[in-house]
């Protein structure tokens, strides 16, 4: 099964859970200790969680969860560093896996061609909006994508290969 960027997932929350993770837990905790800490709901921590976990950060195991050596990397890197560990990971993950494959493409289409793989995460009422702020948080924030008036295209300068 591909992977998916959750929805609810921000970059802030991914930086915020390896903080916390690495600085007051040392690398390792219980989710519930962890919720407490950062002062979230366990529902609304889990979508950054899952998207950390597909991203390579962090691993879970029986209720714990461990910041890996990929995720210790980010914690202390700068931000340029960040973008690039970002932009890497991401490339493995939907939407941009589809986004690759189309070089430049309006949210519709995006959302159309990740329909026809089998991909429903977007497609709800809130789901156009959804899959804006991901391809912008995300893959602008990353370099892996601009955007031109209405298209997203895939920056091949920044991004290096695509």
């Amino acid at each position: 099964m591909t992977e998916v960027i959750d929805p609810n997932a921000r970059i802030a929350d991914l930086v915020g859970l390896l903080y916390v993770l690495t600085n007051i837990f040392n690398g390792k905790t219980d989710l519930y200790k962890l919720e407490k800490e950062m002062e979230v709901d366990l529902d609304d921590l889990m979508p950054i969680v899952y998207t950390a976990v597909n991203l390579g950060f962090v691993t879970l195991d029986s209720g714990d969860i461990n910041v890996t050596e990929k995720g210790r990397e980010f914690a202390r890197a700068g931000i340029k560093k960040r973008k690039e560990m970002i932009r890497d990971s991401i490339k493995n993950m939907e939407p941009f896996i589809t986004s690759l494959n189309m070089k430049k493409f309006t949210i519709q289409e995006l959302m159309e061609e990740l329909v026809k793989k089998n991909i429903y995460q977007y497609n709800s009422p809130s789901g156009y909006h959804d899959l804006e702020v991901i391809l912008i948080e995300w893959g602008i924030y990353s370099g892996l994508l601009k955007k031109e008036e209405d298209y997203f295209i895939i920056n091949m300068v920044k991004s290096g290969k695509a």
